[in-house]
């Protein structure tokens, strides 16, 4: 599914945020991109996303180049990042309304979509909060949420466990886990604890200064 091939992003000068990156991930893989803060991990997955735009390289998405991906026709995707964007002035219902409009359904099916996952997300009591009095576990649970309303080929997760405790953890890891398991969604994840890597991958690639170091199958 997805084709990176000599890859590199500068920043400024002689640095690097990438250096000669180059992976397969397979349709329905669980990846983990494993290493401390600055190691390259996000600017990866910011560059799948079309956040970024590489310096140097390839990087193929369905066998179609990344500049020319559309991400509603050609791949369904989506993208977590560590710090989720909102109307932080509204409301969950109003934030889950917004996105539910651009698919183009009806007022019933939007109710019906909205009330099924402040259900299974055990979010009920959130509905008529803004978004700016949640705690960062719950704005994830929220992001998780929003994410779970497209049947997502490719979901991207980045690095939005450092600021949880370990039971706010433990509790992301099940509900990505329960989420995301289907064998035709593509999951990655990158992660400074290698704990969860191992938790939610099946393989985790090993990211340093930039570069990949090692890579094993869990």
């Amino acid at each position: 599914m997805i084709l990176v091939k000599n890859l590199y992003l500068k920043y400024i000068r002689e640095y690097f945020a990438l250096y000669d990156i180059s992976l397969e991930i397979e349709d329905g893989e669980k990846v983990a991109l494993v290493g401390e803060e600055h190691s390259g991990k996000t600017s990866l997955l910011r560059i799948l996303a079309k956040l970024e735009k590489p310096s140097k390289g390839e990087v193929y998405i369905k066998d179609i180049p990344l500049k020319k991906v559309n991400f509603k026709y050609d791949v369904s995707a989506g993208y977590l990042p560590a710090s989720p964007v909102f109307f932080d002035k509204k409301t969950v219902y109003e934030n889950f309304k917004y996105i539910l409009k651009y698919q183009k359904l009806n007022e019933a099916d939007i109710e019906n979509k909205i009330n099924d996952a402040l259900i299974n997300f055990n979010i009920e009591t959130l509905k008529d909060t803004k978004i700016k009095e949640l705690t960062l576990f719950e704005k994830y649970l929220i992001s998780i949420a929003r994410l779970s309303f497209r049947n997502l080929e490719l979901v991207m997760i980045d690095n939005i466990f450092d600021g949880l405790n370990e039971e706010e953890k433990g509790k992301i890891v099940a509900i990505i886990k329960e989420k995301f398991s289907d064998k035709k969604t593509t999951l990655i994840v990158a992660t400074t604890d290698e704990k969860i890597a191992k938790e939610l991958a099946n393989r985790n690639i090993y990211f340093s200064n930039g570069s990949i170091i090692t890579e094993k199958d869990e």
